[in-house]
């Protein structure tokens, strides 16, 4: 796990470095993507220091049940020890750039347990990013929603 933790840590900081030159619209999206699924990795650890340089400071999240949390509840619910999170997927990933702002849409695929109960999400999420005054993406609102697992009616 503290390999991971190393790994982890390694690419951000490698994203951010590279998050400070100029880039492209193609590689604005890749640099988004990688940090989606670096955020997944940060829930996937328990790492807020991570979510902390990802999310902006008045990040709003919507959470699949309707719970609205801000950045330090985020952060806090995503360290809680009561929720194991084992897998965090996203698929479907699309990026629509305006200026100085990119919103992400996809599909998520997490499972885990949570106070020792299994559970095993399908859904869809929306993302909103901005480049900062910094130069870097943060995320500054989420929503995700649960749908029905694929193959089922």
């Amino acid at each position: 796990m503290i390999r991971a933790l190393l790994e982890i840590r390694i690419i951000f900081c490698t994203l951010l470095l590279a998050g400070l030159a100029l880039a492209s619209e193609k590689s604005d999206r890749s640099m988004i993507i990688a940090l989606e699924n670096a955020w997944n990795q940060a829930q996937m650890h328990r790492d807020g220091e991570a979510l902390n340089r990802l999310i902006g400071d008045k990040f709003v999240y919507t959470d699949w049940d309707g719970t609205l949390l801000n950045k330090a509840q985020f952060i806090a619910d995503s360290k809680d020890p009561a929720t194991e999170t084992t897998m965090v997927a996203n698929d479907g990933v699309d990026v629509y750039f305006y200026p100085g702002f990119a919103i992400v849409t996809g599909a998520y695929h997490a499972k885990g347990t949570t106070r020792g109960k299994p559970f095993d999400h399908y859904g869809r999420f929306t993302d909103t990013w901005i480049l900062s005054s910094d130069g870097q993406w943060r995320c500054v609102a989420s929503h995700t929603n649960l749908v029905k697992k694929p193959g089922t009616r």
